[in-house]
């Protein structure tokens, strides 16, 4: 008898291609369907991984009944519909973050998830990336002693990179919910939940943008350890996710686009502090690694841990920054969820 194979749709083929990949190199997915509203891309992406059923319409993957796994790739705005009629139609889903932009539509995929009883995984990637693993392991087991401060920083110019019609141009798109919230999951995986935030932010570099393109976070985590976050979406530099990890006995500084990460630790020492080098693969947007932990999931019967409650305390974190550089007060990121 043969293995087992779980027939697959993607929704959003831009962002979706990175799935489709995966799906690709998993021997227990089949692509069947692919959906994208640019025919052309359609067209392209049908070909080049072999789906069966091409179409502008998500609804009619929904269908499909040898469809099991729906990953929602689309534009942030539409992640709540979709992910929902997916799982109302009995398919798992894999949802790109932010899982949404506000805590209404959260609270309404809670729900589905919840009514349905379908696995639903949120792409919070950063936990795949093979640097922030290794970090998190060496934290885990006390390489560093006991955290005290931990930070990270997503800064992504986009000056150039308003998305296809302009979808990351919008004032429904805070920067610190729908690319923060990469480096702010990453803080709450590695430090657990946050119990209150307290933010600035400024509208200095696109000024053409509705909303403000740098934010600072500071956080206090549920465990005693302090945090902050930076996030700017109109610097001149390239991409990265900086995070530093402060522990009593040492030092983790780590990115998702190095070849290694650097570990200062007690326990090493023989003399003044210095940083020792260790090497890691790069695997930014590690998605066949998200893909692969869903299937062994669902195959095996396994609770999934980038859950939709991770999801919705992300963005619940996310909102309290935005919500206390409004108002210049804290917010507690439980008291929204």
């Amino acid at each position: 008898m043969g293995m087992e194979t779980i027939g697959v749709g993607v929704i959003g083929l831009r962002m979706g291609r990175g799935h489709l990949v995966g799906y690709q190199q998993n021997p227990r997915t089949q692509i069947i369907g692919v959906c994208d509203p640019d025919e052309a891309l359609l067209a392209q992406r049908k070909d080049e991984f072999g789906a069966t059923v091409a179409s502008t319409d998500y609804r009619d993957l929904l269908e499909i009944p040898e469809i099991g796994i729906v990953s929602v790739a689309s534009p942030d705005y539409y992640h709540a519909e979709q992910a929902i009629a997916a799982m109302e139609a009995g398919k798992d889903v894999l949802c790109e973050k932010p899982l949404t932009l506000n805590m209404e539509e959260a609270k309404a995929i809670i729900a589905a998830v919840e009514a349905t009883g379908r696995r639903f995984m949120i792409g919070q990637v950063c936990r795949f990336a093979p640097g922030f693993m290794l970090a998190k392991r060496l934290i885990d087991r006390g390489e560093i002693g006991k955290l005290y401060f931990v930070e990270s920083e997503y800064a992504h110019s986009y000056k150039h990179a308003r998305g296809i019609g302009d979808w990351r141009v919008d004032p429904r798109r805070e920067p610190v919910i729908g690319g923060g919230c990469h480096a702010i999951d990453l803080l709450r995986w590695i430090a657990g939940d946050v119990a209150e935030a307290h933010a600035y932010a400024n509208h200095e570099c696109l000024k053409d943008w509705p909303v403000n393109d740098f934010s600072i976070g500071i956080f206090t985590f549920e465990s005693g350890v302090l945090g902050k976050v930076m996030v700017s979406i109109g610097c001149i530099r390239p991409y990265t996710m900086r995070s530093v990890f402060y522990g009593t006995e040492g030092t983790i500084i780590c990115d998702n686009t190095s070849s290694e990460i650097q570990m200062c630790s007690q326990k090493n020492l023989t003399g003044a502090p210095a940083f020792t080098t260790l090497p890691v693969n790069i695997a930014n947007h590690n998605v066949s690694a998200e893909i692969n932990e869903l299937v062994d999931c669902i195959l095996n019967d396994k609770p999934v841990a980038t859950n939709v409650y991770e999801g919705a305390k992300t963005v619940a974190t996310c909102m309290a920054v935005v919500e206390s550089a409004r108002t210049g007060k804290s917010v507690r990121p439980g008291d929204l969820l």
